[in-house]
């Protein structure tokens, strides 16, 4: 397994462009399920769990246009669906193949979709999918690990879901999205109670109005959407949103590391939280049109924050602003409402030097003056980040292992971090 190199020290400086959102382009990948015309998309980031995907879809009867992925562009034809399964064969490397479910049964009338399996982080249950997909009329049952769903009869004689008043029991973001496909082309009104904020959310909205679809109210906890018989391909290429995640971690690294650096192509309006924490914590951040320029000098000053859901403070930004805390002034508290188990980079951090003391959901962090290099083994995506994180501050050398998590969510970190200066590499 490939593994980074991490000679800590090293001021960032510079500017890099941030890729298209992983956690919009996934959902907006299974959207294109919807239609039967070739869908182009644009501002896909190059990762592993956009490349598991497109498999997935391939393995569907998905016609997929490839050739100019490293520029981000795509063209996904699902004008013939030979086979509405994701197998779990598929589904096990990634919990977002569960984002099948609802287009598929809202397009082909059926869907066999493997539950997806265990996650580092914790647990993220399908029951409010199934939930809110049974109240559109789906019957659905589990079998030998698989979820078999099938759609009504509809008025005009063919499987059809109808729309509902739906309130899933938790904010579910990948719930939101699944119900969101699914009612598109339902008969009559859905409406969604309780529903995610997220940019993702409201990016992948966008893209189903551009298809035809009937929706108000995206962006809020309650969604509208009236269903249609048929939705279209957009007339011009849709374009992913920024990834505010991928954004939100460079910044980090370079408060930790302390630099001057600009981040083109990013989306300052949906990291609002974050940024305040930041400059809380000592850095000096201008906003442009759509780029963000960040200077930090010196350590930074401890932050104490609480996870939640959006626009409160995202967990997926939890494991690097922790590492912030460790070379802080001053003593922090980090508390994780969203996952139980999203403190396993602890130990790993503990390594490094850090002094952390976890008790239940709350870690209490105490800040040095510095981390000592070590070997360290990512966990998980964000983990993963925030190991790195620490290596660019960490004395000495600092091996991070298992880096596929990284891959999974990160377009190339360890070259756009090397553009900016730091002292890292990819070993094989």
């Amino acid at each position: 397994m490939d593994k980074l190199l991490i000679r800590g020290g090293r001021r960032l400086q510079g500017e890099i462009a941030i890729s298209g959102a992983k956690n919009a382009a996934l959902p907006e990948l299974c959207a294109t399920l919807l239609v039967a015309e070739p869908v182009k998309l644009a501002n896909i980031p190059k990762l592993q769990d956009v490349a598991t995907t497109l498999k997935l879809l391939r393995n569907m009867g998905v016609v997929i246009d490839d050739a100019s992925l490293d520029t981000g562009e795509l063209t996904l034809d699902a004008t013939d669906i030979t086979q509405p399964v994701a197998p779990y064969e598929l589904v096990k490397t990634m919990r977002a193949s569960i984002l099948v479910l609802g287009p598929l049964l809202a397009r082909c009338g059926q869907a066999r979709v493997s539950l997806p399996g265990g996650c580092a982080i914790g647990s993220r249950p399908v029951d409010q999918h199934i939930k809110g997909l049974q109240a559109m009329g789906a019957e659905i049952t589990v079998e030998h690990g698989y979820i078999v769903a099938k759609a009504p009869i509809g008025a005009d004689g063919r499987p059809r879901l109808r729309g509902a008043r739906i309130t899933t029991d938790m904010i579910t973001v990948t719930g939101t999205e699944n119900l969101l496909m699914a009612a598109a082309l339902a008969e009559g009104e859905t409406v969604l109670e309780n529903a995610a904020q997220e940019p993702e959310v409201v990016d992948l909205a966008e893209l189903l109005i551009a298809m035809g679809a009937r929706i108000e109210g995206h962006g809020t906890s309650r969604v509208k959407v009236q269903g249609v018989a048929t939705l279209h391909a957009p007339a011009v290429p849709h374009r992913v949103i920024p990834d505010r995640i991928e954004t939100g971690t460079f910044l980090c690294a370079v408060l930790a590391a302390g630099g001057d650096v600009t981040l083109r192509g990013t989306r300052a309006d949906h990291l609002d939280v974050v940024i305040d924490k930041l400059r809380e914590a000592g850095a000096q951040i201008e906003l442009g049109a759509d780029s963000i320029h960040i200077r930090a000098d010196g350590r930074p000053r401890g932050v104490s924050f609480r996870t939640s859901e959006y626009p409160a403070f995202p967990t997926d930004m939890q494991a690097q602003f922790m590492v912030l805390d460790c070379i802080a002034q001053g003593t922090s508290r980090v508390t994780e409402t969203i996952f139980e188990n999203r403190f396993m980079h602890v130990n790993e951090l503990v390594r490094l030097g850090a002094h952390i003391a976890v008790d239940g959901h709350t870690a209490i962090v105490e800040g040095i003056a510095s981390l000592s290099g070590a070997t360290v083994m990512a966990t998980d995506l964000r983990a993963s980040a925030s190991l790195v994180i620490a290596g660019l501050v960490a004395d000495g050398e600092t091996r991070v292992e298992r880096i596929y998590h990284l891959d999974r969510g990160y377009d190339r970190m360890e070259a756009k971090l090397a553009k900016l200066g730091a002292d890292i590499e990819r070993i094989k």
